[in-house]
C-alpha cells in the first residue's frame, strides 16, 4: 500500500487532470483489495466479537422524527422507526428526568436538571444527523480482530453499555421518601385500606425512587412494604403493585424463578426477561439471580429447556452481544445477510443455531442493519423468513431478538395487545408487561405511539376494556392517565 501510495504521489502531478479522478479510484481499490480479509469459521463461533469499524447505524429516531438523513429508506415489512407520532404525556411527579430504556445509559444529571436526550437520539422533532462513514469506510477486518488505525489517529474504543436504570449501583439521590412512606403507611393502617393513594404513590416512581422508599419504609417503620401490601389487596391489583415495589431487577429475577419452579415454563417470561437484554443488564440479572437462589441462572436454565432452544438461551445467557457503540460494518453486515440466507432460505433444511448465534451476538444497531440488508438483497422481510423456517419457543425468542434491534416499541406494543388478544386476557403477562414498560417513560411515549399506529386504538383504552376496578386503575396511571 505505502508503496503504491508514493508511486501515485510522484506521478500526480505528471497525470492529465481529467484522468486524476480516474488515478485516485484505482489507488482506493487496490488498497480496498489488499487489506481485505477472508471470512474464516470464526465468524461463526458461538463467542466471536464484532468489532467497531465502518459507518455508524442511523440512530433509532422517536416515533414523529423525520427519517434519519443519509441512509437508505427501509422498505421492509414493520415500518421504520420514526414514523409514529408520540402520545402526549403528562410530565412526571417532582421534575424527574425520563427515564433510560433497558439497554441505555442512566441519566448523568442530577435530579431536576434539564433531562437528558435518548441514548443515541436527537430530540422530538429535530433532524437526525447522517450515519458516521457510510459504505467506502475503511475495510473491516476479522471478526475479533482490532480495528485499522487511522492516519495518525488512536485505535476506536469500544464504550460499554452502562446498565439500565436500576441495574446498576443505586447511587444517592436528592430526593427524600417521608411523604410517600408516611401515605403508603396510612393507606393500610387501620380498617380499610385506601387503593387509591396506593396506585397513586407507587405508579409515579421511577426505579431509583423506588428503591429508596422501599427502604425508606422499612428503616421509619420497620415494617416490609410487600408484606403490608400483600396482606391488604389481593389479585392482579397485588400482583402489579408488588411488581413496582421490587424494582425492574428483583423484578426479573423474582420472575425468572417462578417461570422455572414447579411443573412446565413459562416460556413467554424467559423471553421477556432475557432476549435483547444489554451485556451490562445480563450480568446485573444473572449476579442478583444467584445471590437470591445459590443457584446459577444458566444451571436453572439447562434444566427447564432443552435441545436447541437450550443452547439458544444460553447463548444469550452469555452476554457477548457487540455493545451499542459499536460501530456498524457494511462488509460484516453483507456476511451476516448470506449466512442467514444461507442458513435458511438457501437451504434444504435449516440451520437453527447459526441463526440464534447472529441475533443473539449482535448489537441492536447491527440487527436492524441485517435486517436492512436482508430486505434490499432477497426482496423479503427477514421477519417472514423467521416465521417460514422455525416455529414455537425459538421462532417466537428470534422474533422477539429481531424486533428489539428493529424496532423496540413496536415490538412491546405486540407484546402488550399479545397479553390481551383472544379468549381471556393473559393478566400475568399484561400485568409485567406494562409495569416492565412504565419503567422508561420517553419508550412508553413511543410504545403508545406505535400501539395505536398498529392497531387504531388508544392503548390505555384497550386495557379498560380488558380489566376492572383497582387493577384497571393501576395499569392506566402506569401508562401515565387517570
Amino acid at each position: 500500500q505505502i508503496v503504491l501510495q508514493r508511486y501515485l504521489l510522484l506521478r500526480w502531478h505528471t497525470i492529465n487532470p481529467h484522468t486524476k479522478v480516474e488515478a485516485m479510484g484505482l489507488h482506493l481499490q487496490a488498497v480496498s483489495q489488499h487489506s481485505a480479509v477472508t471470512p474464516t469459521a470464526e465468524l461463526t463461533d458461538w463467542h466471536a466479537e464484532y468489532p467497531p469499524q465502518g459507518y455508524q447505524q442511523p440512530p433509532p429516531q422517536g416515533y414523529g422524527a423525520p427519517p434519519p438523513q443519509g441512509y437508505p429508506p427501509q422498505q421492509y415489512g414493520a415500518p421504520p422507526q420514526g414514523q409514529y407520532p408520540p402520545q402526549q404525556y403528562p410530565p412526571q411527579q417532582g421534575g424527574y428526568p425520563p427515564q433510560q430504556g433497558y439497554g441505555a445509559p442512566p441519566p448523568q444529571q442530577g435530579y431536576g436538571a434539564p433531562p437528558p436526550q435518548q441514548y443515541g437520539q436527537p430530540p422530538y422533532g429535530s433532524p437526525a444527523p447522517p450515519p458516521q462513514g457510510g459504505y467506502g469506510a475503511p475495510p473491516p477486518q476479522a471478526y475479533g480482530q482490532p480495528p485499522p488505525q487511522q492516519y495518525g489517529a488512536p485505535q476506536a474504543y469500544v464504550q460499554p453499555t452502562p446498565p439500565s436504570l436500576g441495574y446498576g449501583p443505586s447511587p444517592n439521590i436528592q430526593w427524600d421518601p417521608t411523604q410517600d412512606a408516611e401515605a403508603l403507611r396510612k393507606a393500610m393502617k387501620g380498617f380499610g385500606t385506601d387503593e387509591k393513594t396506593l396506585t397513586r404513590v407507587l405508579a409515579t416512581k421511577d426505579p431509583l425512587q423506588i428503591d429508596v422508599l422501599r427502604k425508606g419504609y422499612n428503616h421509619r417503620f420497620g415494617r416490609d412494604l410487600i408484606k403490608d401490601v400483600k396482606s391488604e389487596v389481593s389479585g392482579w391489583f397485588e400482583t402489579g403493585l408488588c411488581a413496582i415495589i421490587r424494582g425492574p431487577l428483583n423484578q426479573d429475577v423474582y420472575l425468572l424463578y417462578e417461570a422455572m419452579s414447579g411443573p412446565g415454563t413459562k416460556e413467554k417470561v424467559l423471553n421477556d426477561v432475557l432476549l435483547g437484554r444489554s451485556n451490562a443488564d445480563m450480568r446485573a440479572i444473572k449476579d442478583t439471580y444467584h445471590k437470591t437462589t445459590h443457584r446459577t441462572l444458566e444451571h436453572d436454565v439447562k434444566g427447564d429447556l432443552s435441545m436447541k432452544t437450550e443452547r439458544h438461551f444460553l447463548m444469550v445467557l452469555a452476554a457477548n452481544r457487540a455493545e451499542e457503540s459499536a460501530p456498524v460494518i457494511p462488509q460484516q453486515i453483507d456476511h451476516d445477510v448470506m449466512e442467514l440466507y444461507k442458513a435458511t432460505e438457501g437451504k434444504m433444511g435449516t440451520d437453527e443455531l447459526l441463526v440464534c448465534n447472529i441475533l443473539s451476538q449482535r448489537s441492536d444497531a447491527q440487527i436492524s442493519a441485517i435486517a436492512h440488508t436482508y430486505r434490499q438483497k432477497f426482496t423479503r422481510d427477514l421477519e417472514t423468513v423467521i416465521k417460514k423456517e422455525f416455529s414455537g419457543h425459538m421462532e417466537a425468542a428470534l422474533l422477539q431478538q429481531l424486533r428489539t434491534g428493529t424496532d423496540k416499541a413496536m415490538r412491546d406494543a405486540l407484546l402488550l395487545e399479545d397479553a390481551m388478544a383472544g379468549a381471556g386476557t393473559k393478566d400475568h403477562l399484561l400485568t409485567n408487561r406494562v409495569v416492565r414498560v412504565h419503567w422508561d417513560r420517553n419508550h412508553l411515549q413511543q410504545v403508545k405511539g406505535a400501539y395505536h399506529h398498529r392497531f387504531k386504538t388508544s392503548l390505555t383504552n384497550r386495557i379498560k376494556g380488558e380489566t376492572s376496578g383497582d387493577y384497571e386503575k393501576l395499569l392506566v396511571a402506569c401508562c401515565g392517565e387517570n
